[in-house]
């Protein structure tokens, strides 16, 4: 059974980058790793459903709560996908896990109520739908003022041509989601973190460097 890392993050802060280089990091090195990305925006019902409610497509309200199960949806549908994975390699890094929905969900709700959302979701995607918990989550963080520029140089994406989806277009619910994030940091929800910082002195760090920093934080698993 392979271990499973999370690469976690608010929007901009180069998820997909990170995880992407530590798999080719790691593949070089010997161990056999692969990366699984979510949502899976053309692959599940609940995905391509997302995908539209991102782009603000949707002809109905989605509530937090129906918001929080499409995306838990979207991992279950792929489950056994994950199984599949953690049997035939060493390290499966997931880009955005089940921390995700909850950061963002709970950003969703009223300060005082963002606790009792995350749990709610922690325990909708554990116990009810079963999904493994990672060994290790890695908590890449960046200021907003510095991922609101990095958002504008992705590729385009399959789900939308707006230059920031629903979320990232939403600078008081980035800054939540980092609030978020930092309090599961702290309380170790979904189980062990570690803290990566993405920029430095106001600039990003060379991704390769931020790879190589997550590879030693899986040498003590």
């Amino acid at each position: 059974m392979g271990i499973l890392v999370a690469i976690e993050g608010a929007d901009g802060v180069g998820k997909n980058t990170a995880s992407t280089l530590l798999c080719e990091q790691l593949n070089a090195a010997g161990t056999r790793a692969t990366m699984i990305a979510f949502p899976r925006y053309a692959e599940t019902v609940a995905g391509v459903t997302l995908g539209k409610f991102l782009a603000g497509e949707l002809p109905v309200p989605v509530s937090t709560q129906a918001a929080a199960v499409l995306y838990a949806l979207d991992r279950l549908e792929w489950r056994r996908a994950i199984a599949e994975a953690a049997d035939a390699h060493d390290v499966v890094v997931f880009d955005r896990y089940i921390a995700s929905n909850m950061a963002y969900q709970a950003a969703k709700e009223p300060e005082g109520e963002a606790r009792a959302m995350m749990e709610w979701i922690l325990a909708l995607e554990t116990r009810q739908f079963v999904l493994p918990r990672p060994d290790l989550s890695i908590y890449l963080d960046t200021p907003w003022e510095i991922a609101k520029a990095l958002i504008l140089q992705k590729r385009k994406r399959s789900y939308t041509d707006r230059r920031y989806d629903e979320h990232e277009a939403d600078a008081a619910l980035q800054l939540r989601v980092r609030t978020n994030y930092e309090a599961m940091v702290a309380a170790g929800l979904l189980g062990p973190w570690r803290i990566v910082h993405a920029s430095s002195d106001g600039a990003m760090r060379p991704p390769e460097t931020i790879a190589a920093e997550i590879r030693e934080h899986l040498r003590s698993l």
